[in-house]
């Protein structure tokens, strides 16, 4: 049985990936930031410094949580982020940046309103 939705969901949708970066439509990058209507290019601070302020486009968009891709392999951010988001009400999923891309398609097309931050894959 083929299955198809009605609609594609509103707003970005990772339609590839790989080590020169994520590919949204007809553009490329390296990392980005990806809320339910915008997509922007991000330079990110190492993950053992990443803050809030670095996830700032996110949070201003009111998430019920953000999809954080660490990069090529599955590593954790500070336990600080963590909780500084909880106390914010938002929630943080980490995985590998491939699967966060991939969970990011399908939550989209339930239409969750989340946000993601991408680390490169290289």
């Amino acid at each position: 049985m083929k299955m198809t939705s009605d609609s594609a969901p509103a707003g970005p949708i990772v339609t590839g990936f790989g080590p020169g970066g994520f590919k949204l439509g007809e553009a490329r990058y390296r990392a980005v930031l990806l809320t339910v209507e915008a997509v922007t290019p991000w330079s990110p601070p190492p993950l053992e410094a990443l803050t809030l302020d670095a996830l700032e486009p996110l949070i201003a968009a009111r998430p019920e949580f953000i999809l954080l891709g660490s990069g090529g392999s599955l590593r954790r951010p500070p336990p600080e982020l963590t909780r500084a988001l909880d106390d914010l009400g938002m929630g943080l999923e980490v995985m590998d940046s491939r699967a966060a891309a991939r969970a990011w398609g399908v939550l989209r097309a339930e239409g969750r309103l989340i946000a993601a931050a991408l680390y490169p894959l290289d």
